[in-house]
């Protein structure tokens, strides 16, 4: 399974690709769309949509996940930041992706098995279960952990959708 995870942002969008092979996780890419806060916001956002869109082309992933942004430091940054990850689910939705989306929480319990764990907690981590030389750029390690995130819940919601099956076909 190939992973694309979006750490959206108005000024910069981090981008992380992974693969997943049994227990494995394999380091595609990773970088960000930087956007210039003196263009108009409709080109930022777009900046990101086409940037993201390209990135979905050359790596064809097989799902998009997404990090719920819940904290802003005011209601113009969320508008903004909300704005920033509609244009990234978009792009997912309109290359024919599954996107899924995962708070902070959830990603952090995922990846370093502890909800409430640093910010450099998680990016050692990421280091570690990809085999990183170093520490992806802040953004960038933040999009690895939802792509790892991800595939470990997938992994957990096919075993539990497989589960819920085989409970319905004992009932009838």
């Amino acid at each position: 399974m190939r992973v694309l995870g979006i750490d959206p942002g108005s000024r910069i969008t981090g981008y992380g690709i992974i693969e997943k092979i049994g227990n494995r996780f394999t380091h595609v890419d990773n970088g960000a769309i930087f956007t210039d806060s003196h263009d108009e916001f409709a080109i930022r956002l777009q900046k990101i949509y086409r940037g993201l869109t390209a990135v979905v082309e050359e790596y064809r992933p097989d799902a998009m996940a997404v990090e719920q942004v819940f904290l802003a430091r005011n209601a113009q940054s969320a508008l903004k930041l909300g704005q920033a990850r509609g244009a990234a689910i978009v792009a997912g939705v309109n290359a024919g992706l599954p996107v899924a989306e995962y708070t902070a929480m959830q990603v952090k319990q995922a990846v370093v098995g502890y909800g409430h764990a640093g910010k450099d907690q998680v990016q050692q981590m990421v280091k570690a279960l990809l085999g990183l030389p170093e520490i992806a750029q802040a953004d960038a390690s933040d999009a690895l952990a939802v792509a790892i995130c991800h595939a470990n819940s997938a992994l957990l919601r096919t075993m539990t959708g497989t589960l819920l099956q085989s409970n319905v076909r004992r009932r009838r």
